[in-house]
């Protein structure tokens, strides 16, 4: 057998690589039906010490990943098409021509001086997110309108929670871990009570439905009821600096910018410092407390991962409610039935039926996988509940297997709040952001924070006021202030 030289085996070689490479060229370019022949081509002119099945095998599955990469090319020249179209079309917005006829030849001139701004404004655009991009559709039209009306500033310490009166006169409520409660003035911000009864921090505060008692509880693991009485003073005007503001995604201003130094007191402030009733049965801290329905009863929710009912007139222990694995955060009353709703650090919340005075039942909900920070009632049959798992779930009572809307957000939500007549929801954040959507669970709005407006530090908790006052809901803080808001949401928002 004759020997090949080494110049011709190179030569050989070199044959075998320039066929492979043009038989590569042209089965790209091809059509299904040639690659088949292709393949067999390039199967006889190659060396291989695979097994023919195999080598086919490779080859088709090569075949299917080019068809993969040239369907993306098509739709990255259908997608270039596209934004040559909104290239032009930004071009010619918001220009008036004389004329009926636009000459291509001035539209390019146009486009030509117009370069930059454009280049910009695609960066601009397409740099948004999805999801900012969808809101920014659902709310071109119309935006909601938010005012900064009010700020309540006298406590030393940050505010847990906050609540409006449900009877006249109305006033806001404030629990700080001051150790102390504040009544005040919702159109002066004037402190008009202040209690000081408990021996730690105020972790809660709800009104009474139709008298003028209040219920806090407390660090002391204690629940207190006592009774106020307030005149309100003349309003005054409201500075010209709280001016109407959309709600928008604005800049952060630095936490350098809060002052440090000690917030001064509210002067001339009467006080109160006896309860009307001590509720003491529980071995933790007692975190929430509520009124129910009627306000002969109050339930009670604590650390020692129990929530009691008490009686209000005999201050007895009616029922201990066990069950939950971990502490109690938050406990909430339905406003016309004899439901309670509590939640826990235990990734779940439970609803406590009391409407049969023989019997209560209990059932136990696991949407969340962090800590339930609240669970509220609605008018209707709904429960919304927030955690720490940065998203709010909106249930229906009588379907509670599976939620009916999710808001997911960027921080971890606290004690929220549902608006009675615009069923709008107040998510406070510990990014200190407040944002409100509906119950569908479509953002409406921020809360501003620019020109030294908002919240310096953590959100703890919303309120919704539906009396006639200046300020529709209320946030507080870890920034010692609750501030009051004037919420306007268009008719076509509430619609959608």
């Amino acid at each position: 057998m004759p020997v090949e030289s080494g110049s011709s085996a190179a030569a050989r070689q070199a044959k075998q690589k320039r066929k492979s490479h043009s038989l590569s060229i042209r089965r790209t370019n091809s059509t299904e039906q040639d690659r088949s022949g292709l393949q067999r081509d390039t199967l006889e002119g190659q060396d291989s010490k695979l097994p023919l099945s195999l080598r086919s095998n490779l080859l088709d599955l090569f075949s299917q990943i080019e068809r993969e990469f040239e369907n993306l090319y098509i739709e990255n020249l259908e997608l270039r098409r596209e934004i040559e179209t909104l290239n032009d079309r930004l071009t010619g917005d918001g220009q008036t021509f004389e004329g009926a006829d636009l000459a291509k030849g001035a539209l390019k001139t146009k486009a030509s001086h117009s370069t930059s701004q454009l280049s910009q404004k695609l960066k601009t655009t397409y740099k948004a997110s999805t999801s900012k991009i969808v809101s920014s559709f659902k709310a071109t039209t119309s935006r909601a309108v938010c005012q900064l009306v009010r700020e309540y500033v006298g406590h030393r310490d940050g505010i847990w929670d906050l609540s409006v009166t449900r009877t006249q006169p109305v006033v806001l409520g404030t629990a700080s871990a001051d150790h102390s409660a504040m009544l005040w003035s919702i159109e002066t911000g004037k402190c008009l009570l202040k209690y000081m009864g408990h021996q730690g921090s105020v972790n809660s505060i709800k009104f009474h439905p139709t008298e003028q008692m209040a219920l806090t509880a407390s660090g002391d693991q204690t629940a207190h009821i006592w009774r106020y009485m307030v005149q309100l003073p003349t309003p005054q005007p409201v500075a010209d600096i709280n001016q109407q503001t959309p709600c928008e995604d604005d800049v952060d201003f630095s936490d350098k910018d809060e002052a440090d130094g000690e917030i001064e007191g509210p002067n001339d402030c009467p006080s109160i410092r006896v309860a009307t009733t001590t509720l003491r049965s529980h071995q933790g801290v007692v975190i929430a407390a509520d009124w129910l329905v009627g306000g002969k009863q109050v339930v009670t929710a604590s650390w020692d991962r129990a929530a009691n009912l008490y009686d209000v007139e005999t201050s007895e222990l009616v029922h201990s409610l066990t069950g939950h694995d971990q502490e109690l955060t938050h406990c909430c009353t339905h406003p016309t039935q004899r439901l309670v709703v509590t939640s826990s650090r235990d990734t779940t919340f439970r609803l406590w039926d009391f409407r049969d005075p023989s019997i209560h039942s209990v059932n136990v909900f696991q949407g969340h996988t962090d800590t339930v920070t609240s669970a509220v009632f609605t008018v209707g049959d709904n429960v919304v509940s927030g955690s720490d798992d940065r998203t709010v779930k909106v249930w229906d009572l009588k379907n509670m297997r599976s939620p009916i809307a999710t808001i997911r957000t960027d921080s971890a939500v606290n004690r929220i709040s549902v608006s009675v007549n615009q069923k709008i929801i107040a998510l406070p954040h510990d990014n200190r952001q407040v944002r409100l959507f509906d119950m569908s669970g479509v953002r409406l709005a921020r809360l501003p924070r620019s020109n030294r407006q908002g919240h310096r530090r953590m959100v703890c908790c919303s309120a919704w006021c539906e009396d006639n006052t200046s300020c529709n809901l209320f946030t507080c803080g870890f920034d010692r202030q609750a501030i009051g808001w004037n919420i306007n949401i268009p008719a076509l928002l509430q619609e959608k």
